[in-house]
This record gives structure tokens, C-alpha cells and sequence, in this order.
């Protein structure tokens, strides 16, 4: 069975600088797949690539089968391919709902678009009680809470989410997690990098460990979480 998303050699460069260097991995439906490492280890560029946002100067990505190598950003988004970008870039001055229908901006089921903006506010009831309010009173997390519900708009066969955690309370971060969680025993698909590496491997079937731009070590979620070197560099143990 092909897998729904086959990277293959990935290579990206800033100018001269190469910052992914020949990646290769793949996520299959229904699977969570995270990938980890510091600050400028490539995740949020391998992300930025995978929807279009940044052109690949080596390497292949399928999803579903087709390359995307000449396909467009919106394109994109339209075979089902969602990304819920790191610093959430949400419009602050447009209500929490005008956010959300911004997310179905290609769809033109009105019946289906009002079910799904139904499903975000179950999966995240503080925005179904605020719906009215201008996005930007949100809190941080709260606005992850509708970054993530404005790319779920699009009815992505796969969500990328970046670094969803990053800035929350440990609260808010417990129940961006649960959300994440939750999506998953849905059967939604989900690439996740996450600078958390405790949370995201406990949530993942699969994991990467990314060192400057290149795949270290790959393995199941389980046995990353319990591999030593992962557990010194990326969980603080001694």
C-alpha cells in the first residue's frame, strides 16, 4: 500500500545554505508522525516545503501518489494537505468564526463547512462560546486552539501542525495535546514537530530525530521515547 506521504532525498537551501540535506520518511493514513530535534535542526523548513511555501532543490514529495514538485501552495491545500504554521498567523481583527470559515476559503459545500465549524467548536468549546470576539483577544493557546481549527477547514487528508505547544502553560499545552490526541483516535493523519519531545513521542506511531537539516535516528514513538541518547538530548535525562 503506497503511504500518503512519501519524502524521498528532500534537500532545501536558504541561498547557499542547505538547511534540509537529504531527507527521506513517510506518514500513512491514519498515523501520527513526529519530528523532533533543536532550533534549526530543518523541521519547520521540511514543513514550509511540504505545502508549497518553499521550493525543494533535490528530492521528491508524493502525497496520495502525486509528486508535488510543480504544484502551487493552494493547490496544495486543495488535494489535502493542511498546514497549521508555527506562530499560528491568525487574523487578529476578524472574529473567531470569520477565522474558521476562512480555513473552507475552497470549498463551497455550505452544509459541510457549517458541520465542520460545528466540529471545532466540540473539539474546542472556548471557541464556540467566543465565536463573536475579534480573534486577537485570544490568549496564546486559545489561539492555537483555532489555528489548529481553522486548517482542520479544509477537510485535510493530512494535518501538519508546527510546534503547537510552543509559548503555552503547561496547562494549555496538556490540552492542546488531549485536542491532538483526540484527532488521532478520529483517524486524522497528523505530522507534528514539536519541540516537546516527551509529548510528541508519547502521541506518535513513528518519530525523527532532526540534527542540522539531516534524519539521526528513526523509530517507533515508544522506542524513541525510551532510547537513551533521545532521552539525555531531547528529555533533559541524565
Amino acid at each position: 500500500m503506497t503511504a500518503l506521504l512519501e519524502v524521498e532525498d528532500l534537500r532545501v537551501a536558504y541561498g547557499k545554505i542547505e538547511a534540509v540535506k537529504g531527507i527521506s520518511f513517510k506518514v500513512d493514513a491514519g498515523e501520527v508522525v513526529t519530528l523532533i530535534g533543536t532550533n534549526g535542526a530543518g523541521k519547520t523548513t521540511t514543513l514550509r516545503t511540504l505545502s508549497g511555501l518553499l521550493k525543494p532543490v533535490g528530492g521528491q514529495i508524493k502525497f496520495n501518489g502525486k509528486s508535488l514538485k510543480k504544484t502551487p501552495a493552494h493547490q496544495i491545500v486543495s488535494l489535502g494537505l493542511a498546514h497549521s504554521p508555527e506562530g499560528r498567523h491568525i487574523f487578529p481583527r476578524m472574529t473567531i468564526e470569520d477565522n474558521l470559515r476562512l480555513g473552507a476559503f475552497l470549498r463551497n459545500d455550505k452544509p459541510g463547512i457549517e458541520k465542520d465549524i460545528q466540529r471545532a467548536y466540540d473539539l474546542f468549546p472556548i471557541l464556540g462560546e467566543r465565536r463573536k470576539q475579534a480573534a486577537g483577544t485570544l490568549s496564546g493557546g486559545e489561539q492555537q486552539m483555532l489555528a489548529m481549527g481553522r486548517a482542520l477547514m479544509s477537510q485535510p487528508k493530512l494535518l501538519m501542525l508546527d510546534e503547537p505547544s510552543m509559548g503555552l502553560s503547561p496547562i494549555m499545552m496538556q490540552k492542546i495535546m488531549a485536542t491532538i490526541a483526540e484527532l488521532k483516535s478520529q483517524g486524522t493523519t497528523i505530522l507534528l514537530v514539536e519541540q516537546n519531545a516527551q509529548a510528541a513521542l508519547s502521541l506518535a506511531d513513528h518519530g525523527h530525530v532532526m540534527e542540522v537539516g539531516n534524519i539521526v535516528l528513526s523509530g517507533t514513538g515508544q522506542d524513541l521515547l525510551h532510547d537513551e541518547s533521545v532521552r539525555k538530548a531531547y528529555l533533559g535525562e541524565d
